[in-house]
Formats: C-alpha cells, sequence, structure tokens
C-alpha cells in the first residue's frame, strides 16, 4: 500500500511541476520582448566593427519603405528593393549599431534542414509545397555567392561552400535521420545527389571523429562571416545611393501610429523624431512583437549562446582550413554546430547547447535580453569540442602567441562567448509577406494613398519576415528578398519558387498554437 501511495505522490508532484513549468512559460510568452538592449554582450565577429556601425545623420521625416532591423533580413529588402527600383526613398531604423541582432551572433552556418523536415513537410503541405520549402532552402549558398560575387565582397564575407557532416551520438537518432535521408532522396534525387551516410567505425575513422559518434551523414553545405556580408553589402548601397537609402542607428521604433484623415500614411516614432511612410517592413525577428503585439504568442523570442574557440593541435587548419562544417546530435532533443573560420588563428565557431540551456526546467524561451549567457550552456560549449573529436584527434590545446595575448579576447581554448535572440515560431516556419490589420493592431492606410513620389508599389501596409526558429542563414534572405517583390507590387514574379506555406494569414496566424511548439522541442 505505502509503495501505491509513494507512487501516486510522484505522479502528483509531477504534475504540479509540470503545471507550474506551463504556467511560467505562458507568463514568458505573453511579457513583451522590448526594445534590444543598449549594452549585449560581444560577439568576436563584430571585430573590428564596421565603420557604418553608428550614422549619425538626421532622420528623414518621410520615406517610401521604412525597415525597421538591420540584419540579414533587411539588408535583402533594402538590397533586392533599390536594385528593382533605385528611385525608392528607403529608411533602415536600427535600436542599436548595424547589424547587431542575431545575424551578427549565430554560427555562420548555411547548412538546411533537408532530409530532417521534408517528409514532415510533405505529410503537412503536400510533396509540391514540400519540394518548393526544400529548394528555397537550398538556394540561400547560391544567392550569398551569386551577391558576394557581383558585389565584391566574396573574399571579406567569407562565403564558402562546406563539406557537411551530421553527426549522431544517438544510435535512435541516426536511425530515424537515415530512413528521412532515404525517403528524400526517392522525392527528390537531383537535390539529395551529395548526401551519403556513414556508420560507426567508418565515420569515426573517416572523418576524425570521438568514440561517441555512432554515424554521420555527409552532404554539401555552407559558412559565411555574416556580419562581415551584411555591413559590407549596406556600405555599397550607402555609397549608390545616397540620396535614396538611409541607416538610422541607436533609433528605435518605440511605436507605431495607423493613419488617419489627416495623416495617410504610418507614422513611427523615434527618440530623433517622427518619420511617415505608406510601408513597414518588419525585421526583427526576435522582437517582431515589440510593434505586433499579436504575434506574441505565435513568434517566441529565445536566448541562444555561441563561442569561438581555438582548435587543438591535432585539429590543424591544413586539415580544416574552413572546408567543413558540423552539427553534432547527442540526443533527440537539441543539437551543437560547428565551423572553422579559413584565415587568422582558423577560429573554431561553435554554438548550441539548447538542450542544455535551461532555466526553471525550460529552455531560454521569452529572454529577450543578450545582455548576459546561460551559464550551464556555456559552459557545455566550453568542454565538449574535445569530447566530440576525442582526444586523439584535438591533441593539445593551441599555444598562443605574445601577440594574440595582449588582444581583448581571452587566451585560452575559448576567445570569446555571447549570446543572441533568436526567434521560435510555434508552428515552425518563418513568418513572411503583408501583416492583415487583425495580426498588426492597426487599420491599414486606404489603397488609394500613394507613395509621395507617386512610385509604383503594392497597397500601402505592414510587412514582416520573422519567425526563423534557429535556421536564419537558410531563410532569412530569400525571405527579405521574397517581400521586397511584394512591397513593389510584382508578387508574380515569385511564385516558381517562393513557398507559399510561409504566408502571414488570419487562418494560419488563429490556428498556430504554443501546444505545437511545446510538442516540437519538448
Amino acid at each position: 500500500m505505502g509503495n501505491l501511495f509513494s507512487k501516486a505522490r510522484l505522479v502528483l508532484e509531477a504534475g504540479i511541476h509540470l503545471s507550474k513549468t506551463y504556467d511560467l512559460l505562458a507568463d514568458r510568452i505573453a511579457t513583451p520582448p522590448g526594445l534590444p538592449i543598449p549594452n549585449p554582450t560581444r560577439p568576436f565577429w563584430t571585430d573590428p566593427p564596421s565603420p557604418i556601425s553608428s550614422d549619425g545623420d538626421p532622420l528623414p521625416d518621410y520615406a517610401d519603405v521604412v525597415i525597421i532591423g538591420s540584419g540579414i533580413t533587411g539588408a535583402s529588402v533594402a538590397y533586392t528593393l533599390l536594385g528593382l527600383d533605385s528611385s525608392l526613398k528607403v529608411v533602415m531604423l536600427e535600436a542599436r549599431d548595424v547589424c547587431s541582432g542575431a545575424t551578427a551572433r549565430n554560427g555562420g552556418h548555411i547548412n538546411a534542414p533537408l532530409y530532417h523536415d521534408y517528409s514532415e513537410l510533405k505529410e503537412r503541405y503536400g510533396e509540391r509545397a514540400a519540394e518548393i520549402m526544400i529548394r528555397f532552402r537550398l538556394e540561400h549558398l547560391r544567392e550569398f555567392r551569386r551577391v558576394a560575387l557581383a558585389e565584391d565582397i566574396l573574399k571579406v564575407s567569407q562565403v564558402r561552400e562546406t563539406e557537411h557532416l551530421d553527426v549522431y551520438a544517438n544510435t535512435e537518432g541516426f536511425a530515424q535521420a537515415k530512413e528521412n535521408l532515404a525517403k528524400w532522396k526517392n522525392d527528390m534525387p537531383v537535390e539529395a545527389s551529395g548526401f551519403e551516410s556513414y556508420d560507426g567505425s567508418e565515420a569515426k575513422t573517416k572523418f576524425r571523429l570521438g568514440e561517441q559518434a555512432v554515424g554521420c551523414i555527409r552532404n554539401p553545405g555552407g559558412a559565411i562571416h555574416p556580419y562581415r556580408f551584411v555591413t559590407s553589402l549596406l556600405a555599397k548601397l550607402l555609397d549608390r545611393y545616397p540620396s535614396q537609402f538611409h541607416i538610422a542607428t541607436r533609433t528605435p521604433c518605440t511605436a507605431i501610429h495607423a493613419s488617419t484623415a489627416s495623416a495617410p500614411h504610418y507614422t513611427l516614432t523615434t527618440p530623433h523624431g517622427s518619420i511617415t511612410t505608406p510601408h513597414v517592413v518588419h525585421a526583427t525577428n526576435g522582437w517582431v512583437s515589440h510593434l505586433l503585439a499579436p504575434l506574441r504568442a505565435k513568434v517566441i523570442p529565445a536566448r541562444g549562446v555561441m563561442t569561438v574557440q581555438r582548435p587543438g593541435s591535432s585539429l590543424s587548419a591544413s586539415t580544416h582550413d574552413g572546408g567543413r562544417s558540423y552539427v553534432f546530435y547527442r540526443d533527440t532533443t537539441g543539437y551543437d554546430y560547428l565551423t572553422q573560420l579559413p584565415t587568422d588563428e582558423h577560429e573554431l565557431m561553435f554554438g548550441g547547447a539548447w538542450a542544455v540551456a535551461v532555466s526553471d526546467g525550460l529552455p531560454e524561451l521569452g529572454f529577450a535580453d543578450d545582455s548576459e549567457y546561460n551559464f550551464a550552456a556555456a559552459a557545455h560549449l566550453a568542454g565538449a569540442l574535445p569530447l566530440y573529436f576525442g582526444p586523439e584527434h584535438w591533441g593539445e590545446e593551441a599555444r598562443i602567441s605574445e601577440s594574440v595575448e595582449s588582444t581583448q579576447w581571452g587566451i585560452g581554448r575559448t576567445k570569446a562567448q555571447w549570446s543572441g535572440v533568436l526567434a521560435i515560431s510555434v508552428d515552425g516556419l518563418p513568418w513572411v509577406g503583408r501583416v492583415p490589420p487583425k495580426v498588426s493592431g492597426r487599420a491599414q492606410p486606404a489603397p488609394k494613398v500613394a507613395t509621395k513620389e507617386g512610385a509604383a508599389l503594392a497597397p500601402p501596409g505592414e510587412w514582416i519576415a520573422a519567425g526563423y526558429t534557429g535556421e536564419g542563414m537558410v531563410h532569412a534572405w530569400m525571405s527579405g528578398k521574397a517581400l521586397a517583390y511584394m512591397v513593389l507590387g510584382r508578387e508574380g514574379e515569385i511564385e516558381a519558387w517562393f513557398p507559399d506555406i510561409l504566408r502571414v494569414t488570419e487562418k494560419r496566424w488563429k490556428a498556430a498554437s504554443v501546444d505545437d511548439m511545446i510538442s516540437r522541442f519538448m
């Protein structure tokens, strides 16, 4: 009898704990993300800072399009808009310095989840929609390379192809991955032609992995220096369109006011004055619900951790030299990701630890403060690499020269650690397109309202590209490009390649549930 009561008490206590955890999550989700804080942790990517990191010109009183956010999404929108119509007046508002959010804080991976998601996408949306989504993700590396070559920023942005490895330490997870790969190969053999799986000892020997690896999947991948790509591109736009393009840094948008009879455009309020526009583009990802409150339980901020580390002596530059990238799956929840820089000390950009970074039993969902990082996640990342590769493949710790010791970065294995705010979409897909009034909470200007100079644009409104769920490098650029075509009223030109399942609709907004996210991540 006592044993029965003990089990009943355990079940009751577990239920109470789960209830409290769910209530805590609900409170976090309901809390507005606010504005990006002024004193974030410093990412290694931003050394040295871009010369356009602080633009002090006065804020114009009008723009044809105002883009809120200066990361990869905002850069894509601006680059595409001005490339298609150089007569437009485009203003970009940034709460901090240029490209100081998630783009400058991620791992620089351009490795799309392909076989991982294909079967689920096919089941939920149909085969054609799944194939378009997969091709959309794959297009990012080609597009980054195309733009970098066209703008002569290939070297500085370090856009490159990699040999990518998904490394599994869990037998069940590897078996599921091989099954998913086989299904994807059957339906999309051309796109899947470079994917191969390696079991156990072959994987460890061929790719110099640690003992915990039960297998891996190799495929073409990519990497980039995201901060230099964006800031170099924005600098080009400022030089090319000096009277049409303006970046207002340290100028957060604090409110958006809908049009009225006397003021037919949106009015955006900032600490440095107001600006009017018929088109508002939300490119703030984790902070998007600050200005779009109805999205608060649909696109949720989350805090992640990144590090830069020196490679062990046996993991030499001659072995990798920036040409390989990894994702390590230790179990069925979360992963760690790694690239190596092709220059200088050939540092390892290592992040992840999603399953490790917990607070009150929850991953860091609802956290939009990047002034600090999760201790448990940082500790995991600081010690995991020699285990992933094995002592014999890692070797001794790197020896630091005197010139390096005098720099601002750490002199041990870990040079720097920082945090970043990403955005989790509760239904797993980015939100891209025109924002319906129900979702913005504001009325749109009348369709007859034109731009000041009468430029040919779509009817006025608010637009969004956000909610990349930790996969911004294979969603953000093309989402921003598609959004620019939409703002220009040229939707017919993106039908062949833009996944319609990403569009923002009232129906999708109503259906998207936090329960979907919980079942996916927790």
